[in-house]
C-alpha cells in the first residue's frame, strides 16, 4: 500500500467504534472442513481473537455477520465477549443497518472485514473496510486496507493491530505486556 492510500485508511480507521468481520475466509481460511458425523469444522486463528480483544478493551465493539449459521461461531463469538452476532444472512446490508440502528452510530464510525462479493454492500457503506489478498478481486479492489496476511492466519489481527494505531491505543494496548 503505498503511503498516501495508507494515511488515508488511517483517517478513516481513527472513527472505528464499531468493526465488524465475515466469518469464512476472514476469521478462518475459507476452507469448509466436515467431521465424520457432518458437522462443519472451522479453524480460528488465536491471535486474531486477542486482537479482537484488545478493541473491545478500547471501546470499539466487535460484531459478526456471517452467511452461515454455524455453532461453532456462536462459541467463538461467545469466548470473545461478541454478543452482536447476526449469522444465517444473506442480505448483510440489512444486518448493518439494523446494528448501527441499534447502537445509534453513523457508518463512518464502522469499519467492516470481508473478503466476498456478498460483503460489498456493508463494505461499499462504511467508514472503513478490509480486506484479505486471496479475495475476489472485486472486493480487493474496494478494500481501504488490505492484509498481508490471509484470511484465518492473522489477517483480523492486522487489521485490529492497524486501528488500535490509527486511534493511538497500539502501545497502550501492548504496555500490560511490556512490563
Amino acid at each position: 500500500m503505498d503511503t498516501r492510500a495508507e494515511q488515508l485508511a488511517m483517517e478513516r480507521a481513527q472513527k472505528v467504534r464499531l468493526m465488524m468481520f465475515d466469518v469464512d475466509g476472514v476469521l478462518t481460511d475459507g476452507g469448509l472442513r466436515y467431521g465424520a458425523h457432518g458437522e462443519a469444522i472451522k479453524t480460528f486463528h488465536v491471535l486474531d481473537g486477542h486482537g479482537i480483544k484488545l478493541l473491545q478493551q478500547f471501546n470499539v465493539k466487535a460484531a459478526i455477520i456471517s452467511a452461515r449459521d454455524s455453532d461453532i461461531v456462536r462459541r467463538r463469538a461467545t469466548d470473545l465477549g461478541i454478543n452482536l452476532l447476526h449469522q444465517g444472512v444473506h442480505d448483510k446490508r440489512a444486518a448493518f443497518e439494523q446494528l448501527i440502528g441499534d447502537l445509534d452510530l453513523d457508518p463512518v464510525q464502522c469499519g467492516y472485514m470481508g473478503d466476498d462479493v456478498i460483503d460489498l454492500p456493508v463494505m461499499m457503506r462504511v467508514g472503513f473496510c478490509a480486506s484479505v489478498p486471496n479475495a475476489h478481486p472485486e472486493v480487493r479492489t474496494r478494500a481501504h486496507l488490505l492484509t498481508h496476511a490471509h484470511g484465518g492466519h492473522g489477517a483480523v489481527r492486522e487489521v485490529c493491530d492497524f486501528i488500535l494505531r490509527a486511534q493511538g491505543n497500539y502501545e497502550a494496548a501492548l504496555a500490560p505486556y511490556l512490563t
